[in-house]
């Protein structure tokens, strides 16, 4: 079965977008000799780890490749039948498809921040949006769904989430400020651990950027600089240990080197006590001076080292609380941006409601209009009618009036347009009540529109501010790590001082 065409176009657009290529890709088939992949994940890595691995064949690339998805990736265990080494071998454009969409969940989760990508059209940004968003909704079943969904449109998803990306959202102008000030007490406890000037205005105005502000990325993102966390700290934690051994090997050795001293001292005395030759107790005492020597520098290596690992020791015991603290916050993170999901979401119903009745009741004034405009023109063209009557049965009354012998005939016509005159002035008051009736609809439908337009913009800025809030505490966690970030610098500096 074919690639989906548009998603393979926005893949490429995203690979080309990285500026690792010296040309433009305009085929997923020339990715096959996976250098392009390689030189996106040293991108990522701010290494050159892969530049060895450029030189290798293409089963060593490959294997390069799966071993950064292994580790960087969530799906480890299905990684190999997600993406089978024999595929990317043979060159197939759906197992290329598929590294490169990992690749860009990487990236949108580690380094990628909303604005970046508005050098994308619109297009290729809903279909980069709905790749991330397939990746979020089926991370634990991608070896299953992945294929499907890269050769042709999903099926719509049956997740709250995606739903909410989609329905337009109207709020209730009453209610709604009332919630959102309890949305501000819900995350006032993590976003004031943040300075005021951290705090991002709005949401972008983009398919990527909205995907990125949603509280299902975001938590995503939190999990994943967490594990880094997490992971940095059990780097330390053994880099640490191997500086305990090595302190105890050199405190073995000062020992050892003591107990020679100590017997050399003894055998010092003993031979001037025996008076030995002058010339064997001077190499004694050179012997004994070069061993002093030596125990003075193993002394003060092993002071250096024992004040590196209280600084070390002090450091773990920070970074281990700081971890602590990245835990809660995550927890208490996590827990507020469901809340404001739930929140968001019952806004969305309400305002479902809400545009339901507005639309009926508006189709109900559109009706009555309609029908009240009808009634009006059939009035006025029964008073043309009558009019044209009265017109004609005048002319006959002047003209009858002129034979006295036909006075019957001209009582009668005269009542005759008496009654036409009435119906004339019955049918002018209604058709003026008709007036007046159509006015008032069209005022009223005024009016409802001008409601909804007013509910439209009450809810779109509500919801800048719902992601003011969620990126004051992505803020308040980034922070966290900048300083995370800074300790682990300082301690591979003094370790290469030393």
């Amino acid at each position: 079965m074919p690639l989906h065409g548009a998603r393979a176009a926005a893949l490429l657009a995203w690979v080309n977008s990285t500026n690792v290529c010296s040309e433009p890709l305009h085929e997923l088939s020339q990715l096959r000799d996976c250098s392009v992949f390689i030189r996106i994940i040293n991108r990522m890595l701010r290494s050159e780890d892969g530049e060895s691995a450029l030189e290798q064949p293409l089963p060593q690339r490959i294997s390069f490749i799966c071993g950064f998805l292994q580790k960087h990736c969530k799906q480890k265990s299905a990684l190999e039948s997600l993406i089978p080494a024999q595929q990317l071998l043979e060159g197939e454009e759906l197992a290329l498809a598929k590294v490169a969409v990992l690749l860009l969940y990487h990236t949108s989760m580690s380094c990628r921040s909303p604005a970046d990508w508005s050098e994308f059209d619109y297009k290729t940004q809903v279909e980069l949006a709905a790749i991330l968003r397939f990746v979020l909704d089926n991370e634990e079943s991608l070896s299953e769904n992945l294929d499907m969904f890269l050769q042709r449109k999903a099926p719509p998803s049956s997740s709250g989430s995606s739903s909410e990306e989609h329905s337009p959202l109207l709020p209730f102008p009453q209610k709604r400020e009332v919630r959102f000030l309890e949305l501000q007490k819900i995350a006032s406890s993590s976003s004031s651990s943040s300075s005021t000037n951290n705090v991002l205005p709005g949401t972008p105005s983009s398919p990527m950027g909205d995907i990125m502000q949603t509280p299902q990325f975001q938590l995503r993102r939190l999990k994943k600089q967490l594990a880094a966390e997490r992971e940095n700290r059990d780097e330390l934690e053994v880099e640490l240990a191997e500086n305990r051994k090595l302190i105890t090997e050199k405190d073995a050795q000062i020992t050892l080197m003591q107990q020679r001293i100590d017997r050399l001292a003894l055998l010092n005395e003993k031979h001037a006590a025996d008076q030995l030759e002058p010339k064997e107790m001077e190499e004694l005492r050179e012997k004994n001076e070069s061993l002093l020597v030596r125990l003075h520098e193993a002394l003060r290596q092993c002071q250096d080292l024992k004040t590196e690992k209280g600084q070390m020791d002090r450091k773990i015991s920070q970074l281990s609380e700081e971890n602590g603290d990245l835990s809660f916050k995550l927890r208490e993170i996590g827990s507020h941006l469901v809340q404001l999901q739930e929140a968001l979401n019952e806004l969305s119903e309400e305002h479902n409601a809400a545009l339901a009745q507005s639309q009926e009741k508006q189709g109900q004034l559109e009706t009555e209009l309609r029908g009240a405009l009808q009634d009006k023109k059939c009035s006025e063209e029964k008073i043309e009618i009558l009019q044209g009557k009265i017109s004609l049965l005048e002319d006959q009354l002047a003209k009858l009036g002129e034979c006295s012998s036909q006075k019957g005939e001209v009582l009668g016509d005269v009542l005759k347009l008496e009654e036409l005159k009435q119906e004339v002035s019955a049918l002018t008051s209604k058709g003026a009540e008709l007036q007046a009736t159509v006015l008032r609809l069209e005022e009223e439908k005024q009016q409802q529109e001008a409601a909804l337009q007013s509910q439209r913009g009450l809810f779109e800025e509500e919801k800048q501010q719902l992601g003011s809030l969620v990126t004051g505490l992505q803020n308040s966690l980034s922070e966290s790590h900048r300083h995370r970030e800074e300790l682990e610098q300082e301690l591979r500096e003094r370790e290469a001082g030393s």
